[in-house]
């Protein structure tokens, strides 16, 4: 694999999935911590890898397995967008910045510490910090979880949405003293 292609599959695993749940997974950084990127290693498998540098993008395909140490996602497709930009005026380099991330078929979030999230898509925009999960989304800890059409996890807000539609409404389940809250 090239060079280009381990620093395009390393950031887009790194934004996503250390943005997953930031609250509940990493301390609170100080103020001279909050500018340096969070940087963790992750083992990703899959059966295919592609990539597409005309359309600024990376396809990981079959059974894909992104893990690390406080969480796992699976999922049968992802597709990571890039864009590239210059590094800093001085410099001619450039440096890829990821726009957004779409997870499909079968997708499970899970943490080590607990909790869990599922649906048949899930799309992480990278400049917003959400996730938009559809097709059966659900969120889980312990026995309490909610369910709707489209849940939308807004992670530096630390606040989420569940919409319903015709066919199935928003829906919560809480068990008292099931889950830390």
């Amino acid at each position: 694999m090239t060079p280009f292609i381990h620093r395009a599959c390393f950031l887009c695993f790194v934004a996503v999935l250390s943005l997953l749940w930031p609250s509940a997974v990493l301390p609170e950084p100080s103020k001279t911590e909050a500018k340096k990127p969070f940087k963790a290693s992750i083992v990703i498998n899959s059966n295919r890898l592609e990539v597409d540098n005309q359309r600024k993008m990376v396809t990981f395909s079959g059974d894909v397995d992104a893990k690390r140490d406080d969480f796992t996602m699976t999922c049968q497709k992802m597709v990571l967008y890039y864009m590239e930009e210059a590094a800093e005026a001085a410099s001619k380099k450039q440096e890829l910045r990821i726009d957004r991330i779409v997870a499909m078929g079968q997708v499970k979030i899970t943490r080590t510490e607990g909790g869990s999230a599922t649906a048949e898509k899930a799309t992480y925009y990278q400049s917003e910090e959400k996730i938009v999960l559809t097709g059966n989304p659900m969120v889980k800890q312990g026995d309490d979880f909610v369910e709707g059409s489209t849940i939308t996890l807004f992670l530096k807000e630390d606040r989420s949405i569940v919409e319903g539609s015709k066919g199935k409404r928003a829906r919560a389940v809480l068990s008292p003293g099931s889950a830390k809250r």
